[in-house]
Protein backbone atom coordinates (compact mmCIF):
# COMPACT_ATOMS: atom_id res chain seq x y z
CA UNK A 1 0.00 0.00 0.00
CA UNK A 2 3.06 2.32 0.12
CA UNK A 3 1.84 3.44 3.54
CA UNK A 4 2.67 3.17 7.24
CA UNK A 5 -1.02 2.52 7.92
CA UNK A 6 -2.07 -1.13 8.31
CA UNK A 7 -3.84 -2.18 5.13
CA UNK A 8 -7.23 -2.91 6.69
CA UNK A 9 -7.27 0.56 8.26
CA UNK A 10 -7.32 2.24 4.86
CA UNK A 11 -10.77 3.72 4.37
CA UNK A 12 -13.36 3.19 1.68
CA UNK A 13 -16.23 5.69 1.70
CA UNK A 14 -15.09 6.93 5.09
CA UNK A 15 -14.82 3.59 6.93
CA UNK A 16 -11.85 1.26 7.49
CA UNK A 17 -12.00 -1.83 5.30
CA UNK A 18 -12.02 -4.04 8.40
CA UNK A 19 -15.08 -2.18 9.70
CA UNK A 20 -16.93 -2.68 6.41
CA UNK A 21 -16.27 -6.43 6.54
CA UNK A 22 -17.26 -6.52 10.21
CA UNK A 23 -20.51 -4.71 9.50
CA UNK A 24 -21.48 -7.31 6.93
CA UNK A 25 -20.93 -9.98 9.59
CA UNK A 26 -22.90 -8.05 12.20
CA UNK A 27 -25.83 -7.76 9.81
CA UNK A 28 -26.16 -11.53 9.47
CA UNK A 29 -26.23 -11.98 13.25
CA UNK A 30 -22.58 -12.45 14.21
CA UNK A 31 -22.52 -10.54 17.49
CA UNK A 32 -18.74 -10.11 17.93
CA UNK A 33 -16.55 -11.05 14.98
CA UNK A 34 -13.00 -11.97 15.90
CA UNK A 35 -10.49 -9.67 14.18
CA UNK A 36 -7.04 -11.21 13.78
CA UNK A 37 -4.46 -8.44 14.13
CA UNK A 38 -0.72 -8.46 13.62
CA UNK A 39 1.60 -5.70 12.42
CA UNK A 40 0.51 -2.43 14.11
CA UNK A 41 -2.50 -4.27 15.45
CA UNK A 42 -2.93 -1.70 18.21
CA UNK A 43 -3.97 0.85 15.59
CA UNK A 44 -6.64 -1.48 14.28
CA UNK A 45 -7.92 -2.16 17.78
CA UNK A 46 -8.11 1.57 18.48
CA UNK A 47 -10.08 2.21 15.29
CA UNK A 48 -12.71 -0.49 15.89
CA UNK A 49 -15.34 -0.54 18.64
CA UNK A 50 -14.09 -3.04 21.22
CA UNK A 51 -17.69 -3.62 22.35
CA UNK A 52 -18.49 -4.98 18.91
CA UNK A 53 -15.34 -6.97 18.15
CA UNK A 54 -13.00 -9.45 19.79
CA UNK A 55 -9.33 -9.48 18.84
CA UNK A 56 -6.80 -12.26 18.39
CA UNK A 57 -3.09 -11.60 17.89
CA UNK A 58 -1.02 -13.12 15.11
CA UNK A 59 2.43 -11.95 16.12
CA UNK A 60 4.07 -13.89 13.30
CA UNK A 61 2.43 -13.73 9.89
CA UNK A 62 2.59 -17.40 8.92
CA UNK A 63 -0.41 -17.66 6.63
CA UNK A 64 -4.20 -17.76 6.63
CA UNK A 65 -4.55 -21.06 8.51
CA UNK A 66 -2.15 -19.76 11.14
CA UNK A 67 -4.26 -16.59 11.47
CA UNK A 68 -7.37 -18.72 11.92
CA UNK A 69 -5.56 -20.81 14.56
CA UNK A 70 -4.93 -17.62 16.56
CA UNK A 71 -8.68 -17.01 16.69
CA UNK A 72 -9.57 -20.65 17.40
CA UNK A 73 -9.38 -20.39 21.24
CA UNK A 74 -12.23 -17.86 21.13
CA UNK A 75 -14.44 -20.52 19.53
CA UNK A 76 -13.92 -23.09 22.28
CA UNK A 77 -17.20 -24.43 23.59
CA UNK A 78 -19.18 -23.03 20.68
CA UNK A 79 -20.97 -24.99 17.97
CA UNK A 80 -22.51 -24.18 14.62
CA UNK A 81 -20.95 -22.41 11.67
CA UNK A 82 -17.86 -20.23 11.38
CA UNK A 83 -17.58 -17.54 8.71
CA UNK A 84 -14.01 -16.64 7.71
CA UNK A 85 -13.16 -13.66 5.52
CA UNK A 86 -10.15 -11.49 4.69
CA UNK A 87 -10.27 -8.00 6.14
CA UNK A 88 -9.49 -6.31 2.83
CA UNK A 89 -12.69 -7.05 0.88
CA UNK A 90 -14.59 -3.80 1.49
CA UNK A 91 -17.45 -4.61 -0.90
CA UNK A 92 -18.41 -7.78 0.96
CA UNK A 93 -22.12 -7.46 1.70
CA UNK A 94 -24.41 -8.99 4.30
CA UNK A 95 -26.54 -10.32 1.45
CA UNK A 96 -23.58 -12.22 -0.01
CA UNK A 97 -22.67 -13.68 3.39
CA UNK A 98 -26.27 -14.62 4.12
CA UNK A 99 -26.48 -16.52 0.82
CA UNK A 100 -23.26 -18.37 1.64
CA UNK A 101 -24.42 -19.37 5.13
CA UNK A 102 -27.83 -20.45 3.82
CA UNK A 103 -26.23 -22.64 1.15
CA UNK A 104 -23.93 -24.13 3.80
CA UNK A 105 -26.79 -25.01 6.15
CA UNK A 106 -29.13 -26.30 3.45
CA UNK A 107 -26.48 -28.56 1.92
CA UNK A 108 -25.17 -30.04 5.16
CA UNK A 109 -21.62 -29.38 3.97
CA UNK A 110 -18.57 -29.30 6.22
CA UNK A 111 -17.32 -26.26 4.30
CA UNK A 112 -18.82 -23.91 1.73
CA UNK A 113 -16.68 -21.61 -0.41
CA UNK A 114 -17.67 -18.42 -2.19
CA UNK A 115 -16.34 -18.62 -5.75
CA UNK A 116 -16.43 -16.66 -9.01
CA UNK A 117 -15.77 -17.48 -12.65
CA UNK A 118 -13.20 -15.11 -14.17
CA UNK A 119 -11.96 -14.72 -17.71
CA UNK A 120 -8.56 -13.86 -16.27
CA UNK A 121 -8.08 -15.70 -12.97
CA UNK A 122 -4.40 -14.78 -12.65
CA UNK A 123 -3.26 -14.38 -9.07
CA UNK A 124 -6.20 -16.21 -7.51
CA UNK A 125 -6.42 -19.65 -5.98
CA UNK A 126 -8.19 -22.18 -8.22
CA UNK A 127 -11.02 -24.51 -7.21
CA UNK A 128 -9.98 -28.09 -7.95
CA UNK A 129 -12.72 -30.66 -8.63
CA UNK A 130 -12.59 -34.45 -9.02
CA UNK A 131 -14.01 -36.43 -11.94
CA UNK A 132 -17.47 -36.25 -10.36
CA UNK A 133 -17.33 -32.49 -10.09
CA UNK A 134 -16.88 -32.46 -6.32
CA UNK A 135 -14.50 -29.95 -4.77
CA UNK A 136 -11.38 -31.78 -3.70
CA UNK A 137 -9.02 -28.89 -2.99
CA UNK A 138 -7.80 -25.38 -3.68
CA UNK A 139 -4.42 -24.55 -5.18
CA UNK A 140 -2.83 -21.13 -4.97
CA UNK A 141 -1.78 -19.52 -8.24
CA UNK A 142 1.91 -19.61 -7.41
CA UNK A 143 1.70 -23.33 -6.60
CA UNK A 144 -0.56 -24.32 -9.50
CA UNK A 145 0.54 -26.38 -12.49
CA UNK A 146 0.06 -25.00 -16.02
CA UNK A 147 -3.04 -27.15 -16.39
CA UNK A 148 -4.49 -25.97 -13.07
CA UNK A 149 -3.91 -22.35 -14.04
CA UNK A 150 -6.37 -22.82 -16.90
CA UNK A 151 -9.19 -23.27 -14.34
CA UNK A 152 -11.43 -20.18 -14.31
CA UNK A 153 -13.27 -20.81 -11.01
CA UNK A 154 -11.43 -18.93 -8.28
CA UNK A 155 -11.46 -18.98 -4.50
CA UNK A 156 -12.79 -15.76 -2.94
CA UNK A 157 -11.17 -16.62 0.42
CA UNK A 158 -14.60 -16.24 2.06
CA UNK A 159 -15.73 -19.48 3.71
CA UNK A 160 -18.37 -20.97 5.93
CA UNK A 161 -17.13 -23.95 7.98
CA UNK A 162 -18.62 -26.41 10.39
CA UNK A 163 -16.89 -25.24 13.55
CA UNK A 164 -16.09 -28.69 14.95
CA UNK A 165 -14.54 -29.78 11.65
CA UNK A 166 -12.51 -26.58 11.28
CA UNK A 167 -11.12 -26.67 14.82
CA UNK A 168 -10.23 -30.36 14.52
CA UNK A 169 -8.37 -30.02 11.22
CA UNK A 170 -6.56 -26.70 11.74
CA UNK A 171 -3.76 -28.23 13.87
CA UNK A 172 -3.04 -30.79 11.15
CA UNK A 173 -2.17 -28.19 8.48
CA UNK A 174 1.47 -28.16 7.36
CA UNK A 175 3.38 -25.49 5.37
CA UNK A 176 3.82 -27.57 2.23
CA UNK A 177 3.89 -24.73 -0.29
CA UNK A 178 6.20 -22.30 -2.03
CA UNK A 179 5.71 -19.68 0.68
CA UNK A 180 6.28 -21.99 3.61
CA UNK A 181 2.98 -20.81 5.14
CA UNK A 182 0.00 -22.50 6.71
CA UNK A 183 -2.80 -22.18 4.13
CA UNK A 184 -6.44 -22.24 5.20
CA UNK A 185 -7.48 -23.73 1.80
CA UNK A 186 -5.60 -26.90 2.80
CA UNK A 187 -8.49 -27.60 5.21
CA UNK A 188 -10.69 -28.11 2.13
CA UNK A 189 -8.55 -30.99 0.83
CA UNK A 190 -8.51 -32.64 4.25
CA UNK A 191 -12.30 -32.48 4.44
CA UNK A 192 -12.53 -34.12 1.01
CA UNK A 193 -9.96 -36.80 1.90
CA UNK A 194 -11.99 -37.91 4.91
CA UNK A 195 -15.22 -38.03 2.90
CA UNK A 196 -16.76 -34.73 3.96
CA UNK A 197 -18.85 -32.61 1.64
CA UNK A 198 -17.43 -29.31 0.34
CA UNK A 199 -19.88 -27.00 -1.42
CA UNK A 200 -19.42 -23.83 -3.44
CA UNK A 201 -21.63 -20.86 -4.13
CA UNK A 202 -20.74 -19.20 -7.42
CA UNK A 203 -21.32 -15.42 -7.39
CA UNK A 204 -21.90 -13.38 -10.52
CA UNK A 205 -20.74 -10.19 -8.81
CA UNK A 206 -16.96 -10.50 -8.47
CA UNK A 207 -16.71 -7.04 -6.89
CA UNK A 208 -18.19 -8.50 -3.69
CA UNK A 209 -14.91 -10.35 -3.14
CA UNK A 210 -12.52 -7.86 -4.72
CA UNK A 211 -9.46 -7.60 -2.49
CA UNK A 212 -7.34 -4.49 -2.05
CA UNK A 213 -3.58 -4.83 -2.37
CA UNK A 214 -2.44 -1.41 -3.61
CA UNK A 215 -3.64 2.22 -3.62
CA UNK A 216 -5.21 1.93 -7.08
CA UNK A 217 -7.30 -1.08 -6.06
CA UNK A 218 -8.34 0.93 -3.00
CA UNK A 219 -9.48 3.76 -5.26
CA UNK A 220 -11.41 1.36 -7.50
CA UNK A 221 -13.09 -0.24 -4.49
CA UNK A 222 -14.10 3.22 -3.31
CA UNK A 223 -15.54 4.05 -6.72
CA UNK A 224 -17.60 0.87 -6.80
CA UNK A 225 -18.90 1.26 -3.25
CA UNK A 226 -19.78 4.92 -3.85
CA UNK A 227 -21.80 3.89 -6.89
CA UNK A 228 -23.68 1.34 -4.81
CA UNK A 229 -24.34 3.88 -2.07
CA UNK A 230 -25.61 6.44 -4.59
CA UNK A 231 -27.92 3.87 -6.15
CA UNK A 232 -29.24 2.90 -2.72
CA UNK A 233 -30.19 6.51 -1.94
CA UNK A 234 -31.60 7.12 -5.42
CA UNK A 235 -33.91 4.12 -5.16
CA UNK A 236 -35.17 5.48 -1.83
CA UNK A 237 -36.13 8.78 -3.45
CA UNK A 238 -33.02 10.97 -3.34
CA UNK A 239 -32.48 12.94 -6.56
CA UNK A 240 -28.79 12.86 -7.46
CA UNK A 241 -28.07 15.30 -10.28
CA UNK A 242 -24.56 14.10 -11.15
CA UNK A 243 -23.42 10.76 -9.71
CA UNK A 244 -19.90 11.25 -11.09
CA UNK A 245 -19.23 14.23 -8.81
CA UNK A 246 -21.30 13.27 -5.77
CA UNK A 247 -19.66 11.53 -2.81
CA UNK A 248 -21.83 10.02 -0.07
CA UNK A 249 -20.39 8.11 2.89
CA UNK A 250 -21.59 4.75 4.12
CA UNK A 251 -23.36 6.13 7.23
CA UNK A 252 -25.18 9.07 5.63
CA UNK A 253 -28.99 9.18 5.79
CA UNK A 254 -31.12 11.24 3.36
CA UNK A 255 -34.86 11.87 3.26
CA UNK A 256 -37.02 11.46 0.19
CA UNK A 257 -37.20 14.06 -2.59
CA UNK A 258 -34.01 15.75 -1.46
CA UNK A 259 -31.83 16.95 -4.34
CA UNK A 260 -28.06 16.46 -4.16
CA UNK A 261 -26.42 18.84 -6.63
CA UNK A 262 -23.04 18.31 -8.35
CA UNK A 263 -19.66 18.55 -6.60
CA UNK A 264 -21.14 17.72 -3.19
CA UNK A 265 -19.62 15.54 -0.46
CA UNK A 266 -21.59 14.07 2.44
CA UNK A 267 -19.43 12.39 5.07
CA UNK A 268 -19.59 10.74 8.49
CA UNK A 269 -22.97 10.44 10.19
CA UNK A 270 -24.66 13.24 8.25
CA UNK A 271 -28.48 13.15 8.34
CA UNK A 272 -30.45 15.19 5.80
CA UNK A 273 -34.22 15.58 5.87
CA UNK A 274 -36.76 15.52 3.04
CA UNK A 275 -37.21 18.09 0.28
CA UNK A 276 -33.80 19.67 0.81
CA UNK A 277 -31.37 21.06 -1.74
CA UNK A 278 -27.72 20.31 -0.95
CA UNK A 279 -25.02 21.81 -3.13
CA UNK A 280 -23.62 22.37 -5.59
CA UNK A 281 -20.10 22.59 -4.17
CA UNK A 282 -21.05 21.76 -0.58
CA UNK A 283 -19.34 19.59 2.03
CA UNK A 284 -21.22 18.27 5.06
CA UNK A 285 -19.42 16.26 7.74
CA UNK A 286 -21.42 14.49 10.49
CA UNK A 287 -24.09 17.19 10.38
CA UNK A 288 -27.90 17.39 10.53
CA UNK A 289 -30.10 19.28 8.07
CA UNK A 290 -33.84 19.65 8.66
CA UNK A 291 -36.64 19.23 6.11
CA UNK A 292 -36.92 21.79 3.35
CA UNK A 293 -33.53 23.43 3.89
CA UNK A 294 -30.94 24.49 1.34
CA UNK A 295 -27.16 24.37 1.75
CA UNK A 296 -25.54 26.12 -1.20
CA UNK A 297 -21.77 26.15 -1.85
CA UNK A 298 -20.95 25.86 1.86
CA UNK A 299 -19.02 23.80 4.42
CA UNK A 300 -20.82 22.34 7.42
CA UNK A 301 -18.78 20.40 9.97
CA UNK A 302 -20.63 18.75 12.87
CA UNK A 303 -23.36 21.37 12.85
CA UNK A 304 -27.15 21.28 13.03
CA UNK A 305 -29.41 23.16 10.63
CA UNK A 306 -33.15 23.37 11.28
CA UNK A 307 -36.08 23.19 8.91
CA UNK A 308 -36.71 25.62 6.05
CA UNK A 309 -33.31 27.29 6.33
CA UNK A 310 -31.06 28.72 3.68
CA UNK A 311 -27.30 28.43 4.20
CA UNK A 312 -24.82 29.90 1.76
CA UNK A 313 -23.29 30.53 -0.59
CA UNK A 314 -19.86 30.39 1.02
CA UNK A 315 -21.03 29.89 4.59
CA UNK A 316 -18.84 28.05 7.08
CA UNK A 317 -20.69 26.23 9.87
CA UNK A 318 -18.13 24.94 12.35
CA UNK A 319 -18.52 22.33 15.12
CA UNK A 320 -21.14 22.71 17.87
CA UNK A 321 -23.19 25.20 15.91
CA UNK A 322 -26.96 24.80 15.98
CA UNK A 323 -29.24 26.78 13.68
CA UNK A 324 -32.98 26.98 14.39
CA UNK A 325 -35.82 26.81 11.88
CA UNK A 326 -36.46 29.40 9.12
CA UNK A 327 -32.98 30.93 9.41
CA UNK A 328 -30.88 32.62 6.75
CA UNK A 329 -27.10 32.27 6.92
CA UNK A 330 -25.66 34.08 3.95
CA UNK A 331 -22.45 34.52 2.01
CA UNK A 332 -19.18 34.53 3.93
CA UNK A 333 -20.84 34.01 7.32
CA UNK A 334 -19.00 31.83 9.81
CA UNK A 335 -20.58 30.20 12.86
CA UNK A 336 -18.60 28.46 15.58
CA UNK A 337 -20.15 26.98 18.73
CA UNK A 338 -23.16 29.22 18.14
CA UNK A 339 -26.78 28.44 18.99
CA UNK A 340 -29.26 30.39 16.85
CA UNK A 341 -32.97 30.49 17.52
CA UNK A 342 -35.68 30.43 14.88
CA UNK A 343 -35.88 33.06 12.12
CA UNK A 344 -32.41 34.47 12.72
CA UNK A 345 -30.80 36.25 9.77
CA UNK A 346 -27.06 36.71 9.29
CA UNK A 347 -26.91 37.60 5.64
CA UNK A 348 -23.38 38.72 4.89
CA UNK A 349 -19.79 38.77 6.06
CA UNK A 350 -20.30 38.00 9.74
CA UNK A 351 -18.55 35.91 12.40
CA UNK A 352 -20.68 34.55 15.25
CA UNK A 353 -18.54 32.47 17.58
CA UNK A 354 -19.26 31.19 21.11
CA UNK A 355 -22.64 32.86 21.05
CA UNK A 356 -26.34 32.39 21.76
CA UNK A 357 -28.68 34.32 19.45
CA UNK A 358 -32.40 34.61 20.16
CA UNK A 359 -35.23 34.09 17.69
CA UNK A 360 -36.02 36.83 15.21
CA UNK A 361 -32.68 38.58 15.54
CA UNK A 362 -30.87 40.20 12.61
CA UNK A 363 -27.07 40.20 12.54
CA UNK A 364 -25.87 42.91 10.20
CA UNK A 365 -23.16 42.64 7.57
CA UNK A 366 -19.60 42.79 8.90
CA UNK A 367 -20.62 42.02 12.50
CA UNK A 368 -18.32 39.92 14.65
CA UNK A 369 -18.37 38.52 18.15
CA UNK A 370 -14.94 39.01 19.70
CA UNK A 371 -14.88 35.75 21.63
CA UNK A 372 -11.14 35.35 22.29
CA UNK A 373 -9.05 37.60 24.51
CA UNK A 374 -5.77 35.88 23.74
CA UNK A 375 -6.11 33.45 26.64
CA UNK A 376 -9.74 32.36 27.06
CA UNK A 377 -12.91 32.12 24.97
CA UNK A 378 -15.97 34.09 26.15
CA UNK A 379 -19.68 33.95 25.34
CA UNK A 380 -21.90 36.54 23.71
CA UNK A 381 -25.63 36.43 24.49
CA UNK A 382 -27.95 38.19 22.04
CA UNK A 383 -31.63 38.21 22.90
CA UNK A 384 -34.74 37.84 20.76
CA UNK A 385 -35.74 40.32 18.06
CA UNK A 386 -32.47 42.22 18.36
CA UNK A 387 -31.19 44.34 15.46
CA UNK A 388 -27.40 44.44 15.25
CA UNK A 389 -26.32 47.08 12.75
CA UNK A 390 -23.68 46.47 10.13
CA UNK A 391 -19.98 46.48 10.97
CA UNK A 392 -20.56 46.09 14.71
CA UNK A 393 -18.10 44.51 17.11
CA UNK A 394 -19.46 42.72 20.19
CA UNK A 395 -16.64 42.24 22.69
CA UNK A 396 -17.38 39.18 24.86
CA UNK A 397 -18.39 38.54 27.51
CA UNK A 398 -21.37 40.71 26.71
CA UNK A 399 -25.18 40.46 26.53
CA UNK A 400 -27.67 42.28 24.31
CA UNK A 401 -31.21 42.35 25.72
CA UNK A 402 -34.40 41.42 23.88
CA UNK A 403 -35.58 43.95 21.34
CA UNK A 404 -32.46 46.11 21.56
CA UNK A 405 -30.82 47.95 18.68
CA UNK A 406 -27.08 48.25 18.10
CA UNK A 407 -26.19 51.10 15.80
CA UNK A 408 -24.06 50.36 12.75
CA UNK A 409 -20.31 50.60 13.29
CA UNK A 410 -20.55 50.23 17.08
CA UNK A 411 -18.02 48.60 19.38
CA UNK A 412 -20.03 47.14 22.26
CA UNK A 413 -18.03 46.38 25.40
CA UNK A 414 -20.84 46.56 27.97
CA UNK A 415 -24.14 44.75 28.10
CA UNK A 416 -27.16 46.43 26.51
CA UNK A 417 -30.56 46.54 28.20
CA UNK A 418 -33.70 45.24 26.52
CA UNK A 419 -35.31 47.65 24.02
CA UNK A 420 -32.37 50.07 24.30
CA UNK A 421 -30.36 51.67 21.50
CA UNK A 422 -26.60 51.22 21.91
CA UNK A 423 -24.12 53.39 20.04
CA UNK A 424 -20.45 52.67 20.50
CA UNK A 425 -18.81 54.92 17.93
CA UNK A 426 -17.34 58.44 17.65
CA UNK A 427 -19.73 61.31 16.92
CA UNK A 428 -19.64 62.32 13.28
CA UNK A 429 -17.83 65.62 12.67
CA UNK A 430 -18.13 67.52 9.39
CA UNK A 431 -15.69 70.29 8.34
CA UNK A 432 -17.13 72.35 5.43
CA UNK A 433 -14.84 73.02 2.43
CA UNK A 434 -12.01 70.96 4.01
CA UNK A 435 -11.45 68.89 0.87
CA UNK A 436 -11.21 71.85 -1.51
CA UNK A 437 -8.75 73.62 0.79
CA UNK A 438 -6.60 70.50 0.93
CA UNK A 439 -6.52 70.17 -2.85
CA UNK A 440 -5.56 73.83 -3.24
CA UNK A 441 -2.75 73.46 -0.70
CA UNK A 442 -1.35 70.45 -2.54
CA UNK A 443 -1.42 72.31 -5.85
CA UNK A 444 0.49 75.23 -4.37
CA UNK A 445 3.16 72.92 -2.92
CA UNK A 446 3.53 71.16 -6.28
CA UNK A 447 2.92 67.73 -4.78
Amino acid sequence: MKSDLPKCLHTVCGLPMAELVGRAMHEIGIAKPVVVVGHKGESLQAALDTDRYDFAWQNEQLGTAHATMMAAPMLDGKSGSVVVSPGDVPLLSAEALRELVTKHHDSGAKATIGTCILNDPSGYGRIIRDSDGKVCGIVEHRDASPEERKISEINSAVYCFDSETLLRLLPTIEPNNDQGEFYLPDVIKKIYDEGGLVETLVYDDFFVFQGVNDPWQLAMAGKELRTRILKHHALLGTLIVDPDTTYIGADVKIGSQTVIHPMTTLEGTTVIGSNCHIGPLSVLVSSVVGDGSTVLMSHVNRGEIGEDCRVGPYSHIRPKSKIGNHCKIGNFVELKNAALGDSVAAGHLAYVGDAVVGSGTNVGAGTITCNYDGVDKHMTHIGENVFVGSNSTLVAPVAIGDGAYVGAGSVITNSVAADALALGRARQVEKPEWASRRRKKRQQSGS
